[in-house]
């Protein structure tokens, strides 16, 4: 899992690295982070042969609204950046009110989800999405952390 987590953070940070050149760019490198990424869920998530198209649908309409989500980060990462040398008080507390409200909306969406792909599975298959999905949002979370240099005066 661990190596899987490598990959899709490469391909995320790759997709800050060039998010400023077009929207373009950010959608091909956001499409092969979601490939990269469906093969790792497809891996441990394990529906019965009954439930896979279902799942497989409902997953799809996750990724489609979680790479909105992805996008704006993207943008309040680029907004950081550009800023960051000379970031005004109230700009840093309008960035970071910003970030609180899309982790909040973020987890929401996992949890959205997690109740739909319940409905449509059972209790494990539904564990297992939230399980995987949250991993890979921690080690992105963590990565991106790691990488954002801390406001100074």
């Amino acid at each position: 899992m661990k190596k899987y987590l490598l990959i899709i953070t490469v391909i995320f940070m790759a997709c800050f690295t060039h998010a400023q050149t077009n929207a373009e760019e950010v959608d091909l490198l956001q499409a092969a982070f979601g490939m990269e990424k469906k093969m790792i869920v497809a891996s441990f998530v394990t529906p019965t042969d009954a439930q896979k198209d279902a799942f497989w649908r409902v997953y799809d309409e996750y990724e489609a609204q979680r790479k909105e989500l992805g996008k704006q980060r993207i943008e309040l990462l680029n907004q950081y950046a550009e800023q960051y040398e000379n970031l005004t008080s109230e700009q840093a507390n309008e960035w970071t009110a910003r970030v609180i409200d899309l982790q909040k909306k973020t987890d929401k969406l996992i949890t959205k989800y997690y109740k739909k792909v319940k409905s449509i599975s059972d209790g494990i298959v539904a564990t297992q999405f939230y399980q995987v999905e949250s991993y890979i949002l921690t080690g992105i979370r963590i990565e991106l952390l790691e990488g954002i240099p801390f406001v100074r005066k």
